[in-house]
């Protein structure tokens, strides 16, 4: 990369964050599994399927962002550009709001 060294706080702080990304990830994989994994009595089929999807695929989309995102803002450290602004962090708010609220209604409904 080209630009000056940035200091390694700010390197070490972008590195946490990718890997928080990653962490992000692997969580929100694990619920689309879990939810797959649910009994078929507790939702009905296919929304328990969509919910599962909705859950790895913002889990795919946040694993295949998290190193443009690091190599981006590495990139405007080295070069002391401002920071890329986080285009991604509405998908991932609203979609886990949307899946956490639709698992709501479906589990009110089931009790």
């Amino acid at each position: 990369m080209n630009g000056k060294e940035p200091d390694p706080r700010f390197t070490l702080a972008n590195e946490r964050t990718f890997l928080t990304w990653l962490s992000t990830a692997l969580a929100l994989s694990a619920g689309g599994v879990a939810m797959a994994a649910v009994p078929e009595g507790v939702f009905v089929p296919w929304v328990r399927t969509a919910l599962a999807v909705m859950l790895v695929s913002l889990a795919a989309l946040a694993a295949g962002m998290a190193y443009p995102r690091w190599r981006n803002i590495q990139r405007a450290l080295r070069n002391e550009a401002p920071l890329p602004p986080p285009a991604l962090a509405a998908v991932f708010g609203y979609g886990v709001a949307a899946v956490a609220v639709v698992a709501l209604v479906l589990i009110i409904l089931a009790a």
